[in-house]
């Protein structure tokens, strides 16, 4: 048996409850019942986030900390992107066997500080036996600010022809944070902190989107999958399902090296990688990418330190890294 292994699912409730408070302004009802009673806005945005292991982290170089971090840092980067601000969310744990109690308080001891540095607090959720490890986590925000009486939330879609595509966060250097774990496991953290720092503990830019929110003809979305995947969806590719046409949109991006952090060049050295070609196809960002009207960029970047010009909206079609035409499409879990 597990030493201190948590031996009931009372005993795993109180757990939870020990890191994470069950009263809020916006919670009427907290856990311990069939459902939460919430105090919500006339409208909110949600969304869900599925955070596996061997698919999402591995735990050969993944703490338990970091696990119950980021599990939740993905979905406040989803409500960063609308430039809301995080109203609540509910955790649904898959749970296997052989993590004792000290992995449990460490893990969401993880979860819970990132919570209460946003004031967003665990409305409830769902466990249960599983062979693997894993959360799902569905969040919930309340629009930043109005315009003439009407709830602004940010979305993806509207760019036009002239418009900045700009970044807020860093430029691909958790993909060297992944691959460098990947290559030399929990070692690659004392040889590259600021790139598996990224990998391991994004820091959602909410504070970004909330500001970004009081400008108009912007566009935002979150930065997960890589620029070679994102930059499309900016664009307005068509989704299945749609019967919308294929945007005609394209994009002229720019990336040189000083864009790029030191420990992402000498990586690329070290493995025979084009850092460009590696920052474009990026993965694991949690930065913003976005689009905005020219005359109001420079206000913006002045507001917004980690906001970097990325290049220019097009109106052929194509998308060029640094002058040339891209033909890599990023990642795709189903590919």
């Amino acid at each position: 048996m597990t030493p201190n292994k948590i031996s009931s699912e009372v005993a795993f409730l109180d757990c939870i409850d020990r890191h994470f408070p069950n009263s809020h302004a916006h919670l009427i009802v907290g856990r311990g019942d069939d459902c939460a009673v919430l105090s919500c806005p006339e409208r909110m945005c949600l969304s869900s986030d599925l955070f596996l292991e061997d698919i999402h982290f591995r735990e050969q170089y993944f703490s338990p900390a970091e696990i119950g971090h980021k599990a939740l840092a993905v979905s406040l980067s989803d409500i960063a992107a609308s430039g809301a601000t995080p109203l609540g969310f509910s955790l649904d744990l898959m749970i296997p066997e052989g993590r004792n109690q000290a992995y449990w308080d460490e893990f969401f001891e993880g979860m819970a500080s990132l919570a209460k540095q946003y004031n967003v607090p665990l409305a409830g959720g769902d466990l249960s036996k599983s062979p693997i490890l894993g959360t799902s986590v569905t969040i919930w925000g309340a629009p930043t600010c109005t315009v003439g009486g009407t709830p602004v939330f940010l979305n993806r879609t509207g760019c036009s022809e002239g418009d900045v595509i700009f970044l807020i966060g860093a430029l691909g250097l958790a993909r060297t944070g992944l691959y460098a774990l990947e290559g030399i496991g929990r070692n690659a953290v004392d040889e590259y902190p600021a790139a598996t720092r990224a990998h391991l503990l994004p820091t959602p830019q909410l504070e970004a989107g909330q500001i970004i929110t009081a400008y108009s003809g912007v566009t935002l979305m979150d930065l997960s999958d890589g620029l070679a995947r994102d930059i499309p969806r900016l664009l307005g590719e068509k989704t299945a399902g749609s019967a919308d046409k294929p945007s005609s949109k394209g994009a002229s991006i720019n990336i040189t090296t000083d864009m790029l952090h030191a420990e992402q060049l000498s990586y690329a050295l070290e493995q025979d990688l084009d850092p460009v070609m590696e920052a474009f196809k990026g993965g694991e960002d949690y930065a913003l990418l976005g689009t905005c009207p020219a005359a109001i960029f420079s206000e913006l970047s002045r507001k917004l330190p980690l906001m970097q010009k990325l290049g220019t909206v097009t109106n052929n079609g194509k998308i060029l890294l640094n002058g040339q035409v891209v033909t890599e499409h990023g990642f795709d879990h189903f590919a």
